[in-house]
């Protein structure tokens, strides 16, 4: 699959952009879903030929000053912004460094010492490199897949597993969108998304639409098989010393039923966990790299 375009991201991101998003009325007789190129043009006031130049890909080198004006006109957010600058040429593009899969044994370390808290370490793309034995727990295994974008679309459970499976399934993608935007060519995002695109309609759908957000602190509603609903806030945060590489926490507010719930899988996968061997020192399996 060819890397992303600028003339792209406005097509997509103009179909997607509601009228009264952007301060304009709506009326039943639009046959766009979205913002039609005059008026993309009148918000970024550029001329309708410039602003259909950009979307046909004849006009390649817009300004600082043309790519604010559009992305004030198609209601961007931050991380939409910077994917539009990057793909306007005027952004340098941050590492996105997937080569190197080891987990510092430090960080190891300090995953494992909060056991009532599911910890997982991802790339830029969301393979999972390390996880705590809750962060094992709460997705349920890894088997499928150990990536967390194809777990969402290619793991039958996950469908039960996530209460707001369309939700979780386009922030997926618009994570993944952004990690393209930052490394187009780079070989494991090729991969994860040309796979996707191919083995799931879903994904293909949702990757059409050009949505780049990375992902931030939330609110996740799980449907556990083991122990019920689950209510978490996700909590991400990039890990300074490998570049690429981002720590996610997953917490649930104290006394509430989430957090009881929370505990007894806790409990559960710590009764089945597998001891790891004292004589070894090899790190335990659920740290084992992709």
């Amino acid at each position: 699959m060819a890397a992303p375009s600028l003339a792209q991201f406005l097509r997509a991101r103009r179909d997607a952009t509601a009228p009264e998003a952007v301060g304009l009325r709506g009326n039943a007789r639009r046959r766009v879903p979205g913002l039609r190129r005059e008026e993309v043009a009148m918000l970024a006031d550029v001329s309708v030929d410039y602003y259909v130049r950009l979307e046909q890909g004849r006009e390649t080198g817009p300004s600082a000053q043309v790519l604010d004006s559009l992305a004030d006109a198609l209601a961007l957010d931050d991380d939409g912004r910077a994917h539009l600058y990057r793909l306007g040429g005027l952004a340098p593009r941050p590492r996105a460094d997937l080569a190197g899969e080891r987990v510092d044994p430090h960080l190891l370390q300090l995953t494992d010492s909060w056991p009532g808290t599911p910890v997982l370490v991802v790339n830029s793309v969301y393979d999972v490199l390390a996880r705590n034995a809750l962060g094992e727990a709460l997705f349920c295994g890894f088997s499928v897949s150990r990536n967390l974008v194809e777990k969402v679309f290619l793991d039958p459970a996950s469908r039960g597993l996530y209460a707001d499976w369309r939700g979780a399934a386009e922030n997926s993608v618009a994570a993944v969108r952004l990690a393209e935007g930052r490394a187009p060519e780079h070989p494991r995002i090729r991969a994860v998304v040309d796979g996707l695109v191919e083995a799931s309609p879903e994904f293909a759908e949702l990757w059409a639409r050009n949505r780049a957000r990375g992902k931030r602190m939330e609110v996740k509603e799980f449907t556990h098989p083991l122990v019920g609903g689950l209510t978490l806030r996700m909590h991400t945060f990039e890990v300074a010393q490998a570049p690429g590489q981002q720590l996610l926490c997953y917490h649930a507010e104290p006394g509430t039923r989430s957090a009881e719930a929370l505990a007894l899988l806790g409990t559960v996968s710590a009764s089945v966990a597998a001891p790891p061997n004292p004589e070894s020192g090899a790190q335990r399996s659920v740290h084992r790299p992709v």
